[in-house]
């Protein structure tokens, strides 16, 4: 399993190498690294065979994001992935099926709403806890600049109620907007007590941020 953890995390070099720092490498590898955190304080440190779901789906997590995808067939990149490295049928429907439900788009439209297993729970955890705090953010700036997205505009009002639609229609979004369409939202939404221990440290440093953002922004401070 090294070898093919190896051979994932080259894949997911190779395939993200253009993405801008907000869905780069790194912030795969902290997905992993945090996924397997979270695994082990949620007990699944005892089962080897979770530890590898959770590790190669978390590394697998974003190649097709559709954000960035520049060929259809990339898609099918992480089923081809397991398949050449000889997953076994169960896992690899595993690891694909917590890849596709993962996502924020997934849980409004109710995908994410099923019963989900602890796997799921820390993969997806991880993943949310890296879109807040300090570098969530960094990456909600990067992928706003990325974009050429409106840091702030206060006429723009954010839209507190969100379809996969809506969210997936970026044009209507600023960067500061995002905060509360999202990421204000994740803390509440996590799925371990282990991502919701770890969220509240980072959920409070982006209120603290955006309070003395208007407050800059309106040159009270």
């Amino acid at each position: 399993m090294a070898e093919t953890v190896k051979r994932a995390e080259e894949l997911v070099e190779k395939v993200m190498k253009d993405n801008d720092a907000s869905h780069d490498a790194w912030h795969v590898f902290r997905v992993r690294d945090m996924a397997l955190s979270l695994a082990a304080e949620e007990g699944l440190s005892s089962s080897p065979h979770s530890l590898q779901i959770v590790e190669l789906a978390a590394l697998l997590h974003d190649i097709g994001d559709y954000k960035y995808a520049r060929d259809p067939s990339e898609g099918k990149l992480i089923e081809q992935f397991l398949e050449q490295e000889g997953i076994e049928e169960n896992m690899k429907m595993t690891i694909v099926d917590i890849v596709k439900a993962m996502g924020f788009k997934e849980e409004l439209s109710g995908v994410s709403d099923k019963a989900y297993s602890l796997e799921f729970g820390v993969v997806q955890d991880a993943d949310r806890l890296d879109a807040i705090g300090a570098i969530g953010i960094a990456r909600c700036f990067t992928f706003g600049g990325s974009r050429n997205r409106v840091l702030h505009d206060p006429n723009i009002k954010p839209r507190l109620s969100v379809t996969k639609e809506d969210y997936m229609d970026k044009e209507k979004q600023t960067t500061l907007n995002h905060f509360h369409e999202k990421l204000l939202k994740l803390k509440d939404l996590m799925k371990t007590q282990a991502g919701r221990r770890r969220a509240e440290r980072r959920h409070a440093f982006m209120e603290e941020f955006m309070e003395q953002f208007y407050l800059d922004w309106d040159g009270k401070a």
